[in-house]
């Protein structure tokens, strides 16, 4: 039997009295309506009809409103609590459906407020790089922070002019690579890899993917056996054949997962070994790696990833700005200053500080918002059901009761107009 699932508590904030009280109040409202249109019921019944025509048009409308209060009544507490505390079905949806509320909640916000659109729209209308320059401008900011050099110096890459330093350290690592012969070092790659082992986890790892990938996509394979098999052959047919052979490739993934000394596990070594042997001694082999070669290093992805390189360069920068007793440390003071001032008024800095804040969120809202969204249908599926559904209602059930009164007044004159209707086609 699985434990029970901790309940993790509610915010405070969300217990207003104040609410409670409006919430109290719309209820006994709504349920006074309800207990008039009784009365008034009542009465007309022991009227009887002998008091005049005008009873059968009052009970009439008693009668609708009651009705319409009570339907009104069952769909609001069913949305909180079983009516009567009846288990009556396809009541009290709050609590039993709080996961599936918490889950679509966490997708509501992943894909309406957590997307590139979204927040590239809400930066586009924020003044990023102004509002940096003017924190940084706050009087004693660049004094606190210059206390930590290190982290202002790798929070200020911009300023460190990256444009010039990344094509100079990119030249130089693009000569030293088309200088280098990529065969060699690629074949005691390989060799070290074969050695350990490691390309036998790579194959392990592989399978295992490729075994998830098959299950999750059943329906989708056996969608495609389906457009591809001639119409006259029976469902039953295909769903025989498509069993059979899916079970026939997971269950060969397995084999070949579970067992080191499998054939194709001693066929991969030995195309390995003899691809490493090839980069060494075939002329063609290692013409091919140096073709590939030249054409990745011309890739303007890779040019831009070489000149990245220089950062091992600042780490020694930022290991100076570590030394209280540096002389760098007033120079990041300094630094911090300037950049608050460009960040107000200079065009160029201003838009580049804009323009990689927009990206960075982007990047920032692609890369986590399936966790932020997995945050929030977790923390509703761990807080208390009763307790949840009570929250809820707090905050919204003054509203509902609304519900309420409009169904005992639209229920009566929808009872009149019916009454009279019928009494004019009588």
């Amino acid at each position: 039997m699985a434990a029970p699932r901790p309940t993790a508590p509610l915010t405070g904030a969300l217990d207003d009295p104040a609410r409670a009280r409006d919430l109290a109040r719309m209820k006994r409202f709504a349920t006074g309506l309800f207990l008039l249109a009784a009365a008034v019921f009542l009465g007309c019944v022991l009227l009887g009809e002998d008091a005049g025509a005008w009873v059968g048009y009052v009970r009439a409308t008693a009668e609708a409103s009651m009705v319409g209060a009570l339907a009104d009544w069952f769909a609001v507490t069913a949305l909180f609590r079983h009516p009567l505390r009846l288990p009556i079905p396809h009541t009290a949806i709050i609590p039993r459906k709080k996961d599936q509320i918490g889950e679509s909640l966490g997708a509501f916000v992943q894909e309406n407020f957590l997307t590139r659109a979204v927040v590239e729209e809400k930066l586009g209308n924020i003044d990023v790089p102004g509002r940096l320059g003017a924190f940084l401008a706050a009087p004693g900011r660049a004094e606190r922070l210059g206390g930590d050099a290190a982290t202002v110096l790798s929070g200020l890459t911009d300023l460190l002019k990256d444009e010039d330093v990344q094509p100079a350290v990119a030249a130089l690592v693009d000569r030293k690579l088309h200088e280098t012969p990529a065969a060699p070092p690629l074949a005691r790659v390989v060799e070290l890899v074969v050695d350990g082992g490691r390309h036998q986890e790579v194959l392990s790892a592989a399978l295992r993917l490729m075994a998830r990938f098959l299950d999750e996509n059943r329906l989708v394979f056996r969608a495609q056996l389906g457009d591809a098999s001639p119409a006259w052959v029976p469902d039953w047919v295909d769903d025989r054949v498509f069993d059979r052979a899916f079970a026939g490739v997971q269950a060969f993934l397995e084999e070949v997962g579970a067992d080191p000394r499998h054939e194709l596990r001693r066929s991969y070594d030995a195309r390995l070994q003899a691809y490493v042997h090839a980069l060494r001694t075939d002329p063609d082999t290692a013409a091919r790696v140096e073709e590939f070669k030249k054409e990745l290093l011309e890739h303007p992805a890779v040019r831009t990833w070489s000149g990245s390189l220089w950062t091992t360069a600042k780490d020694g920068l930022l290991a100076a700005a570590a030394d209280p007793d540096s002389p760098l440390r007033a120079r990041v003071t300094a630094l911090i200053r300037d950049g608050a001032r460009l960040l107000q008024t200079d065009p160029a800095v201003r838009e580049l500080v804009q323009r990689h804040s927009a990206r960075a969120a982007s990047y920032v809202v692609e890369r986590f918002s399936g966790d932020l969204a997995d945050l929030v249908s977790s923390t509703v599926a761990r807080w208390d059901t009763d307790e949840t559904s009570r929250r809820i209602e707090l905050q919204v059930g003054r509203d509902l009761q609304w519900i309420r009164v409009n169904g005992t007044v639209v229920g009566g004159l929808a009872g009149l107009v019916i009454y009279t209707v019928a009494q004019l086609l009588g």
